[in-house]
């Protein structure tokens, strides 16, 4: 299997270059919109972005399934899995704010095993395979030390739902006890958690192909990533509770059903 991920992670990595390549070019010179069938935007980049990809990383792993934003699943049974978000964040890509990425995840038998994360505006890229530690643009990387909610920065995104659930009063007791609250979103706030700029990523309203790679580099690094209910994240993922270990576990806590911790 180390053959196997050391010619996936040069693949995946090849793959987050040419896509952004692609997404630099229409970033420049703009782009049409169309709106999808759930309402959600779409443009020429990402469905460029997503078929340079699919063909370098097909002619690596061939056997290998691919589930894609735009072109859809060809086999999601398969020991190997693709997961691949081209332009994760198309909404700020066509308002021009640079909250945008590409991921690229790798599953096998259900598990993921390894993430390229890449920021084309940013100039950064991050990446993980399972067991030998998270990298930004070659260095590595580590969560910070934070244990105490008072001295914890919190970043929420995509948190639209969760105003009409029980646990949006939990969430505020949080922010009131914990050091800062900001907003980050997207790939932003997990590559801060990676590397110690933050302490907790709270977010609702996400699939498994926008998180799958941050995923595998969250955990990497030192920290803990599941869904808000505390399961492994999964192809049915809908939400995110990632953070240090100690503030994790307080803030699965806080919000888990019928909790009064923080209320």
């Amino acid at each position: 299997m180390t053959d196997i991920l050391d010619k996936a992670l040069g693949a995946a990595r090849d793959a987050a270059g040419a896509a952004a390549e692609i997404i630099l070019h229409y970033w420049r010179a703009g782009v049409d919109v169309i709106v999808k069938g759930d309402d959600t935007p779409v443009t020429v980049a990402d469905r460029e972005a997503e078929l340079a990809i699919r063909g370098i990383l097909a002619q690596a792993l061939p056997a290998a399934g691919i589930y894609g934003e735009e072109y859809g699943a060809d086999d999601t049974s398969r020991e190997y899995l693709w997961l691949v978000d081209p332009l994760d964040g198309t909404k700020s890509f066509v308002r021009r704010t640079p909250f945008f990425s590409t991921q690229i995840a790798l599953m096998h038998r259900g598990e993921l095993v390894l993430g390229v994360s890449s920021a084309p505006v940013y100039g950064e890229r991050m990446w993980a395979v399972r067991g030998r530690g998270a990298f930004l643009d070659g260095e590595p990387v580590r969560i910070a030390g934070t244990a105490a909610m008072r001295d914890a920065s919190i970043s929420t995104g995509n948190v639209k739902s969760l105003t009409t659930d029980g646990r949006w009063d939990a969430l505020g007791g949080m922010i009131r006890d914990s050091n800062r609250i900001r907003g980050y979103g997207d790939f932003c706030h997990y590559h801060l958690l990676a590397r110690g700029g933050i302490d907790l990523v709270v977010e609702s309203d996400v699939n498994i192909l926008d998180v799958a790679a941050l995923a595998v580099i969250v955990r990497e690094a030192g920290g803990v990533f599941t869904d808000l209910d505390g399961r492994e994240p999964g192809l049915d993922l809908r939400s995110v509770l990632a953070g240090t270990p100690a503030i994790h576990a307080e803030a699965l806590a806080r919000l888990a059903p019928g909790a009064t911790i923080g209320r």
